[in-house]
């Protein structure tokens, strides 16, 4: 296993031919830029996930990191040793792929089998974890059962091609490597349930099987990293949190270093020991998935991070902690105190997200609107309400009795409340 370390990376696709100095200078400003200046360090052994919105530059990073792309700055370290001019196979990284990426005209063995067939001579050091002792040539079933029908035909009194045109179809001598092969793809198909389907081609497998076919064999080399970009986006509701649980067991059993793209929030939470969430090509946040929920750096994440998203409010403070505006007034905790104290008079962005809205009685405090919109989960309802200037989302318990045209009252609860700078968008809260 290995750290991954990523230092100053920018990528650029540039209109014309220039040199990487250019490029270097243009990154932060140029269009062309689609990552700018990444910084980013994963532990070893650590399952670290990239979230953003389509075109953020996170499955970019990962073909840098894989080698399926060239970066024009900067530097991409796994363990000790810098993989910037290396070829993908030289890297010891393994990629699972959004499509799978699977050989139609191979069997599930074979598509398992592929990668260390191509790995050679190195194929034994690779696999130092085969578990338990090696089973001797002479001990295995294909060679036993070639041993016994070589001696019950004399072979040594006939000509072999008389001999070997009658052994079974597929019987042939197992070498050491195949032998190797054969004990790694049959574990990890062991541990991924599909030892079952070792005979099937592609095409007789359901998507979950392709998946985990495609994640086996990234496991079958025994990689320093895995690489996964988005590999249960074309996944069903139910399959897909099956699949989810199951990726997460396997790392945690495995200790294999990952980065896993996905521009689905509940995926980011539920798996990743730390995020990173991207936006334009730049990395927003790197922080644990509650520290992102409760400690968002910014708007964006504020607003990218929670489903339904966060509402947000312009208010004016007034000290020492009132927030107003025209539709209610907020008293905040006294923690706030030194954070809010530059911002006196002036109008700051007020972050509040639906489930820390809830039903209340009519009060100064408390905001008026008429429910628009209703969606009834069963577990919660949503609730859209439309104020005289604002549209708000609430998540409220799905015994409340209301309907769309009510008007109700909304609390907010000041302990949740974010506050961000109307110009940086940066939270108060991480000055």
């Amino acid at each position: 296993m290995a750290h991954v370390a990523i230092e100053n990376v920018y990528k650029t696709f540039p209109k014309s031919r220039q040199s990487a100095d250019e490029a270097a200078l243009a990154t932060d400003s140029d269009p062309g830029a689609v990552l700018k200046r990444i910084n980013l360090a994963i532990e070893d052994g650590e399952f670290m996930v990239l979230v953003g919105p389509s075109g953020c530059g996170k499955s970019t990073l990962l073909r840098l990191i894989s080698g399926l792309e060239e970066i024009t700055g900067g530097s991409i370290l796994v363990g000790d040793r810098k993989v910037n001019d290396l070829p993908p196979k030289q890297r010891d990284t393994a990629m699972v792929f959004q499509s799978y990426a699977l050989y139609p005209h191979l069997s599930v063995y074979d598509n398992l089998a592929f990668g260390l067939r191509r790995m050679g001579a190195d194929l034994s050091k690779s696999l130092p974890e085969l578990g338990g002792k090696p089973t001797p040539l002479s001990e295995s079933p294909a060679n036993q059962e070639l041993e016994r029908l070589l001696t019950e035909s004399r072979w040594w009194e006939k000509p072999l091609v008389s001999v070997t045109r009658r052994l079974p179809p597929g019987l042939r001598y197992v070498s050491e490597a195949e032998r190797l092969i054969d004990e790694r793809v049959r574990s990890v198909a062991k541990m991924l349930q599909i030892d079952g389907f070792l005979s099937r081609y592609p095409r007789q497998l359901s998507g979950g099987q392709k998946q985990r076919v495609a994640l086996g064999r990234a496991m079958a080399r025994n990689p320093q990293v895995f690489l996964m970009d988005e590999p249960l986006s074309n996944l069903d509701a139910k399959l897909r949190m099956e699949t989810r649980a199951q990726i997460v067991n396997l790392q945690r059993q495995l200790g294999i270093t990952t980065i896993y793209v996905t521009h689905d929030q509940v995926e980011a939470m539920t798996m990743g020991h730390r995020i990173a969430v991207m936006h334009q090509g730049q990395i927003q946040q790197v922080a644990t998935p509650l520290e992102l929920y409760n400690r968002p750096a910014n708007r964006f994440v504020a607003g990218f991070i929670g489903s339904p998203p966060m509402n947000f409010i312009p208010v004016q403070v007034q000290a020492p902690f009132l927030l107003v505006h025209p539709e209610f007034r907020l008293s905040l905790p006294s923690g706030w105190d030194d954070r809010l104290l530059p911002y006196d008079h002036r109008e700051v962005l007020l972050g509040v997200r639906p489930e820390h809205l809830s039903l209340a009685l009519p009060a100064p405090k408390n905001i008026c609107g008429q429910i628009t919109h209703l969606e009834a989960l069963g577990s919660e309802t949503y609730l859209t309400v439309q104020t005289k200037a604002l549209t708000l989302l609430a998540k409220v318990a799905p015994d409340e009795a209301v309907r769309i045209g009510d008007e109700v009252w909304l609390a907010i609860a000041p302990e949740k409340a974010h506050l961000f700078d109307p110009e940086s968008e940066a939270s108060l809260w991480s000055h």
